[in-house]
C-alpha cells in the first residue's frame, strides 16, 4: 500500500524489492539510505530510495561488492554528482566556482581512500 505521494511502507517496500525488511533497516544503519519518516516513525520509501536500493542490491548480488564498498562508491558516486555542474562552461570562472571544485575534488580523495 502506497502513503502519500509514491511513497510505501517498509513492508511495500520489501516486498516489492523482493528483500526481508530488516535488510532495508541494516541498510539505513549503515547510512545507504534515509527514508522518510511519518508522524509515527514508520519509514516511508519514495521512487528515487527504492532505486537506490535496486542499485545496492545489484551491486551486492550481481557484483559481488560488500556493503563498506557499497558505502565508499555510493560515496564517490555523490561526489561526481556534485562535481559535473562545476564542469560546464563558465562554472569555474568565478572563485566561488573554482572553490567549490578544490572542495570536491578534496572530497573525492577522501571517498578513494588517498
Amino acid at each position: 500500500m502506497a502513503s502519500g505521494q509514491d511513497q510505501y511502507l517498509i513492508s511495500v517496500a520489501a516486498e516489492m524489492l523482493g528483500m526481508h525488511p530488516q535488510t532495508l533497516r541494516k541498510y539505513e544503519r549503515l547510512g545507504l539510505i534515509q527514508p522518510s519518516r511519518t508522524i509515527g516513525s514508520m519509514r516511508l520509501y519514495s521512487r528515487e530510495e527504492l532505486e537506490r536500493i535496486r542499485l545496492i542490491k545489484s551491486l551486492v548480488d550481481d557484483g559481488g561488492i560488500n556493503l563498506a564498498g557499497v558505502q565508499r562508491l555510493l560515496s564517490i558516486a555523490e561526489v561526481m554528482q556534485r562535481i559535473r555542474p562545476l564542469m560546464e562552461e563558465g562554472a569555474l570562472s568565478t572563485g566561488a566556482g573554482r572553490k567549490q571544485l578544490v572542495t570536491e575534488m578534496r572530497r573525492l580523495t577522501e571517498a578513494l581512500g588517498l
